[in-house]
């Protein structure tokens, strides 16, 4: 008997760790080793998790070993709620926080409250592909609003006011942006507020990275700006914390809460079902908040994070026929290959043949939800010699790629 796949998957893909990472873990059960440069994990480059984080952890996994409150530890929701009031978020309280395997979980569990069959989202193009895969799967369309390159990857605006129809129901921000490092300005924000305003959309912005930023960039969460707009801020402690294997997420609900009871039921209703996040990891989250903020010293150009992008800029800038916008934040890297260097008609099958010639594993931009194929996306956690070994191998096979 043949069992086939949901046809819910047929518009979804995580190329992330798609078909060329099969092909790199092949490679490597042959004996080659693999400069994986695919997925921004810092565990795996090593970096460590803050002391204070850990000790937080293993100090109350006596009292962590049952179910929590479906939402999460009080002491955790109300650090989360501490922090976005802190910045000025209106209204944020213990009771607006989600704890979350992750944002990944999160963000899942905000679509399906959400959506119906037919509901549109309107996503950045390029996005962290988790968003379209997860609107794909409700069953509602996921619509790439422009990201434009030649302003630093800021939205453009008009293209997504265009875009907006009446199945419309929420509009998405990535900020600082996966996979640009593009850390979008307040008055951009504020647009963008406004076309969720207009049209009675909610606000979902994705923030993990909000404080990995470069060059003095600030960081504006969008929820600040529209208090009275229902506005769902997604973070987590898996980058500026530097533990992702503990999957801490955690999701803020803001703005006109009154209006939203039957969505915000729908959210304890599904919370409710998976029964809680990761008990033990609940712990990390008030001392990853109330601790010292290690991240922003590694972010300085004389700090590791800050030398790494710098240093991987550089040698990207020598690489004939390819640039870079400078990311203000993340940790990613996106160049461009110019299209009349390189005449690159499937991008996918282009990181296939770097990963098969080189041992080089990165990710197409068409992965991000790119309708171009003249992207990639380069990790910037390695130490420097990892980067410019990976970035050599990159321009040796470009040298025989051009023209």
């Amino acid at each position: 008997m043949r069992i086939t796949q949901s046809a819910k998957l047929a518009d979804v893909c995580y190329d992330i760790r798609g078909p060329v990472l099969a092909r790199a873990k092949e490679l490597e059960a042959e004996g080659k080793h693999i400069v994986k440069l695919n997925i921004g994990n810092p565990g795996a480059f090593g970096f460590e998790a803050p002391p204070e984080v850990i000790a937080a952890v293993v100090e109350n996994l006596q009292r962590a070993s049952g179910y929590s409150d479906s939402k999460g530890i009080p002491a955790a929701r109300e650090a989360v709620a501490r922090h976005y009031a802190g910045i000025g978020v209106a209204g944020a309280g213990a009771e607006d926080v989600y704890l979350g395997n992750g944002v990944s979980e999160l963000i899942q569990v905000a679509l399906q409250a959400l959506l119906d069959s037919g509901d549109e989202v309107l996503i950045p193009s390029p996005d962290y592909p988790l968003w379209t895969a997860a609107v794909s799967l409700t069953g509602a369309r996921p619509v790439h609003y422009r990201c434009d390159e030649s302003a630093g990857w800021a939205p453009d605006l008009e293209d997504l006011r265009s875009k907006v129809t009446p199945r419309t129901k929420a509009v998405v921000v990535i900020n600082p942006n996966n996979p640009t490092g593009a850390v979008y300005p307040r008055a951009v924000l504020e647009q963008i507020a406004a076309v969720a305003r207009e049209h009675e959309l909610v606000l979902m912005a994705d923030e993990i990275y909000d404080r990995i930023l470069y060059d003095g960039a600030e960081h504006t969460s969008v929820a600040v700006l529209a208090p009275d707009v229902l506005t769902l801020t997604f973070s987590g402690l898996s980058k500026a914390y530097l533990v992702a294997g503990y999957r801490a997420g955690w999701m803020l609900v803001a703005g006109p809460k009154q209006d939203a009871r039957e969505y915000l039921e729908g959210l304890e209703i599904l919370t409710n079902m998976r029964l809680c996040a990761n008990h033990p990891a609940q712990h990390a989250v008030a001392a990853a908040l109330a601790g010292p903020q290690s991240i922003q010293a590694m972010t300085l150009p004389t700090g590791r994070l800050g030398a790494q992008r710098n240093r991987s800029l550089e040698l990207l800038a020598a690489i004939p026929g390819v640039s870079c916008v400078r990311p203000e934040g993340a940790l990613y890297l996106f160049p461009r290959l110019d299209p009349d260097v390189y005449r690159v008609k499937d991008d996918q099958q282009l990181v296939l043949d770097l990963l098969e010639q080189q041992h080089l594993l990165l990710v197409q931009g068409t992965g991000f939800n790119l309708p171009t194929t003249d992207h990639l996306r380069i990790v910037t956690l390695p130490p420097v010699d990892v980067l410019e070994d990976a970035i050599g191998r990159l321009a040796a096979f470009l040298s025989g790629y051009a023209g």
